[in-house]
């Protein structure tokens, strides 16, 4: 597979030279791929329809999931929003930039495209510094899913948007490892309840602290024709090439399974487990923040070491390891 232009820029001191490149591609109707905070998006005028469309096309995305749109400040965000409620403002004050994507009535100039057919819009305004500068010096709205085929391994490093989407994207934007490293939290402000969609790195306490009640979404997964409000609801996500399978007692696996190579994700200090000749070894932070965010890197480290299976140690069931839980058990889902 060919490579896309890739433009390494200095997280830093970002080269506004090189964004004004990048912008011009967006301007052109092109698929940029970008860091945020959280994973790579794969971004396209918002504004554009053909341009979405390529999204859905290159990620072979089922056009009943919506995407969310990328903005570079408050004031963009209410353009697209009707109404802009003043729950939606207290909310983007406090924690834009950040993780936590807003699901609200959508202006109708949107493409209908954009938002999966529904009457709302999940926006967001990125922290990490080449992404927000992308947003500001391209001054358009960015519908941006995750820079992956679709239901496969979020991308939280260029190389990992190479690997997945080749010459498929016009340009990808190198701008080093993301710090949060799963995807943001997505909240809906169009149900009677605020209503977390998909958890995050901003959990349920924090919302609470700015909001008289938070309720957590029906676990149900949607019919794979429903049109769904959010992305990330489907049963299968996140998901490796190589089969995942979490595993509360890892010695055990061994016992069951000596046909070749395993993959093991294994928390830091958990167990002196110590795996076979052969097998490929991935540790994380017993701590969950941390762990998330090498969580991706590290699955994708494993899904290249031709290992029959990837086995994951089951981290604690408790509220701070929810989004964690979230994509494990999505990434181990058999079937797409």
């Amino acid at each position: 597979m060919s490579k896309p232009t890739v433009l390494r820029v200095d997280p830093d001191a970002p080269e506004i030279d090189r964004l004004d490149r990048a912008a011009d591609v967006l301007t052109e109707g092109g698929l940029v791929a970008f860091p945020t905070e959280t994973v790579y998006g794969l971004g396209a005028h918002a504004l554009d329809p053909e341009a979405v469309e390529r999204i859905f096309e290159v990620k072979d995305r089922p056009e009943t999931h919506p995407l969310i749109v990328h903005v570079g400040d408050i004031e963009v965000a209410m353009q697209w929003s009707d109404p802009w409620s003043e729950e939606a403002q207290r909310l983007a004050e406090h924690f834009w930039p950040g993780p936590l994507t807003l699901i609200v009535p959508r202006n109708s100039r949107l493409p209908a495209e954009v938002t999966g057919g529904l009457e709302t819009v999940g926006l967001r305004m990125p922290s990490h510094p080449v992404g927000m500068a992308l947003l500001r010096r391209a001054d358009l709205p960015v519908a941006a899913p995750s820079a992956n085929p679709h239901q496969h391994l979020s991308p939280t490093r260029a190389e990992h948007v190479v690997h997945g989407l080749g010459e498929r994207v016009d340009m990808v934007i190198d701008g080093g490892a993301t710090d949060v490293g799963i995807e943001s939290t997505v909240l809906s402000l169009c149900e009677d309840v605020p209503t977390i969609l998909r958890p995050g790195a901003i959990g349920r306490d924090h919302l609470a602290s700015l909001l008289d009640s938070v309720a957590w979404a029906d676990d149900a997964v949607p019919d794979p024709e429903t049109r769904r409000p959010s992305p990330g609801m489907s049963a299968r996500h996140y998901a490796p090439e190589t089969r995942v399978r979490l595993a509360a007692e890892v010695e055990d696996v061994v016992e069951l399974d000596d046909s070749g190579a395993i993959g093991w994700l294994l928390l830091d200090g958990s167990s002196e487990f110590e795996p076979r000749a052969g097998d490929v070894v991935e540790r994380l932070p017993s701590e969950p923040a941390s762990y998330a965010a090498g969580l991706y890197a590290a699955l994708h480290n494993l899904d290249r070491a031709s290992c029959t299976r990837i086995v994951v140690q089951s981290p604690p069931r408790h509220e701070g390891w929810r989004a964690v839980w979230n994509r494990l058990e999505r990434a181990s889902t058999p079937g797409r």
